[in-house]
């Protein structure tokens, strides 16, 4: 059975942590978009079938001209976002239900995670065909420390238990179309990613391979290590 790979990128948040005028996932870093490198990545990966795209609304057009002005070919969908994450994520998931088979897989991922490599990808896939989803992590390195009150604290957690999430999170579309519609009926409308809903509906989730190089541009300083990490152009996506 030929089995599709679709990249679902979220790209409908405003960035109100970044406090500039445009969203962050259109700002220009080395004058290139930075929704551009994340559409790249996906774009240059040979098992990526198709990309959709959740976009902030006014926007759409700007997508399409930067989509036509860097090549970016696979790209198929732009989907209206919503008014939180987890809604902007169903918009984009039932219009690719419209499309694509129940077995095909969705790689739900972040636009403002530019540095996203082919490795990481490839895993994503691999854990998604052997287990039936994959949540891309990284070991938790800092001691973890519990509060109560944001100032203080008289405990601490094992870190070995731990994991930090990053994305992308793929599942098989049927399946997580119909954890969003479980999630509708029982009330659940801001889980904070896809992983987190999963387990909120009593799913298992399965580990792929991370990387500290994915980081995700929440504030201005991101950005500065984003330059940083281009500068060094170790990732072997940034090869042509």
């Amino acid at each position: 059975m030929d089995v599709k790979k679709i990249a679902l990128i979220i790209a409908g948040g405003k960035g109100a942590r970044m406090h500039q005028d445009i969203p962050k996932q259109f700002l220009t870093v080395n004058e290139k978009p930075v929704i551009i490198y994340t559409l790249e990545a996906f774009e240059k990966h040979p098992e990526i079938d198709a990309i959709a795209v959740v976009c902030i609304s006014g926007w759409e057009q700007v997508l399409w001209a930067y989509a036509k002005q860097y090549s970016i070919k696979k790209l198929q969908y732009v989907v209206p976002g919503g008014e939180t994450g987890q809604e902007s994520i169903r918009n984009g998931l039932f219009e690719l239900e419209k499309h694509f088979g129940k077995d095909d897989i969705v790689l739900i991922h972040d636009a403002i995670r530019p540095m996203v490599s082919a490795e990481i990808i490839s895993d994503c896939i691999r854990v998604t065909l052997e287990n039936g989803n994959a949540v891309v992590v990284i070991p938790c390195a800092e001691a973890m420390m519990q509060t109560e009150d944001g100032y203080s604290s008289v405990g601490s957690y094992p870190r070995d238990r731990l994991k930090r999430t990053q994305t992308p999170q793929a599942f098989h579309l049927g399946d997580i179309c119909n954890v969003h519609r479980e999630a509708l009926e029982k009330g659940i409308t801001n889980s904070v990613a896809s992983c987190t809903l999963m387990i909120e509906m009593g799913r298992q989730v399965y580990f792929s391979m991370g990387s500290e190089k994915n980081i995700k541009l929440t504030t201005v300083d991101d950005i500065d290590i984003f330059k940083a990490l281009l500068a060094a152009k170790r990732s072997s996506w940034l090869k042509d």
